[in-house]
C-alpha cells in the first residue's frame, strides 16, 4: 500500500454515524495532536486527497455520494475506516438503513467491477486520536503494521491424533457425568 512519498492529504467523509468519531477527527487537528506536524493535512475536496477518511456505517441515502467521492479521489486510493461503524457497521451492522460499513462497500465495489482501494481499519467507539494517527501513519507507509498474520496448516501426527481422541472421550464422559448430576441422577 503506497500512498505517496510526500505529505498525505486526507478527505474526511461522514457516512451517517453518530458524530463521535467526527469529533475525534477534529481533535486530530487541534494543538494537542496536531497531525500537520506529520505532514497529514485535511483537504476540502476529494480531488486533492490521497486518503479517504470514512466514519459511520455508510447510510443507504449517502451510498451514491460515497461512490462519487471514491471515484473523485485520484489513484492510488486508500480508505481509512475510523470507528466501529465504518469497520463493520457497528450497532447498525444489520439495519435496513445502512449497508454495513467499509467491508460491505468493498464487496459492492467488487460486484460492480470497480478496483478496490487499500484499506486501514481503526476500530473503537470512538477510537482515540492516537489510534487514528497510527492508522494514518500505516496508510502513509510511515510505519509498519503492528501485527503480521501467517497461516500455517499442519497435519497432526498419529500420536497427536491418539491423544486428541483420548481427551475427547474423557471430555464426553465428564460431560455425561455433569449432565446426570444436574438432572439429579
Amino acid at each position: 500500500m503506497v500512498v505517496s512519498r510526500r505529505s498525505i492529504w486526507v478527505f474526511h467523509l461522514n457516512t451517517g454515524g453518530c458524530n463521535a468519531c467526527d469529533i475525534e477527527v477534529l481533535d486530530l487537528l487541534a494543538p494537542v495532536h496536531d497531525v500537520e506536524r506529520f505532514g497529514i493535512k485535511l483537504v476540502a475536496s476529494p480531488r486533492h486527497a490521497d486518503v479517504l477518511l470514512v466514519t459511520g456505517p455508510i447510510n443507504v441515502n449517502v451510498f451514491d455520494y460515497v461512490l462519487r467521492t471514491l471515484e473523485a479521489v485520484p489513484d492510488p486510493k486508500t480508505i481509512v475506516a475510523i470507528g466501529s461503524c465504518a469497520c463493520g457497521g457497528g450497532v447498525w451492522f444489520d439495519s435496513y438503513a445502512t449497508i454495513g460499513g467499509v467491508p460491505k462497500l468493498l464487496e459492492i465495489l467488487e460486484e460492480r467491477g470497480i478496483p478496490k482501494p487499500s484499506v486501514v481499519y481503526v476500530p473503537g467507539c470512538p477510537p482515540k486520536p492516537e489510534a487514528m494517527i497510527f492508522g494514518l501513519a500505516v496508510a502513509a507507509n510511515m510505519i509498519e503494521k503492528k501485527q503480521r498474520f501467517e497461516y500455517v496448516v499442519a497435519e497432526p501426527s498419529t500420536e497427536d491424533r491418539e491423544l486428541l481422541e483420548v481427551l475427547r472421550n474423557e471430555a464426553l464422559r465428564n460431560l455425561g457425568a455433569a449432565s446426570k448430576l444436574l438432572r439429579g441422577g
